[in-house]
């Protein structure tokens, strides 16, 4: 048996490994984080084995990434008078409400702890079962588990309030 193409494996995964760096690292920086996953995913996939999980091995490089992507965006300094407008159509395929919406969803996962949202975006996002979030981000099931539920708990609470100081009825 032989490896897939890799371009099958962009095309596959690609769409879940967006999602979980949106959610880990934010709107402005996933894409960014998307990129450098596939580049060292790409360099690393000659040498997977076979019958490995290639959606846990791409969420862990994504881990990876996010946390680099993370750690360069805290030393940036942001010198700008008047910040842009964001070209909603080139980062989520979408309108400006689209935009908004993903938005006001980030402010509440960036409001998590980093643990849990990872937990939330790797379980919710990507599928991958609490065994597998334990690995990538070390400490036991119960605990990947745990945060997993403390964050779609504390999203629960934050999230539905915000539509509702925008009017909306749910």
């Amino acid at each position: 048996m032989t490896l897939r193409p890799f371009e099958q494996i962009v095309t596959d995964h690609g769409p879940m490994v967006l999602r979980v760096c949106r959610a880990v690292v934010g709107p402005v920086d996933a894409e960014d984080a998307w990129s450098e996953t596939f580049l060292a995913a790409l360099k690393a996939y000659p040498r997977l084995p076979e019958d490995a999980n290639v959606e846990a091995w791409l969420v862990t490089i994504a881990h990876r990434k996010a946390i680099d992507v993370a750690r360069a965006g805290s030393r940036r300094p942001v010198a700008v008078a008047e910040v842009p407008e964001p070209a909603a159509d080139s980062v989520t395929g979408g309108g400006a409400q689209e935009w908004e919406r993903d938005g006001e969803l980030w402010d509440a996962l960036k409001a998590l702890p980093q643990r849990q949202r990872a937990a939330v975006a790797y379980h919710y996002l990507a599928g991958l079962p609490y065994r597998e979030i334990a690995g990538i981000t070390g400490g036991s099931t119960d605990a990947a588990r745990r945060a997993a539920a403390d964050g779609i708990k504390s999203l629960r609470r934050s999230f539905p309030r915000r539509t509702e100081e925008r009017g909306e009825k749910r």
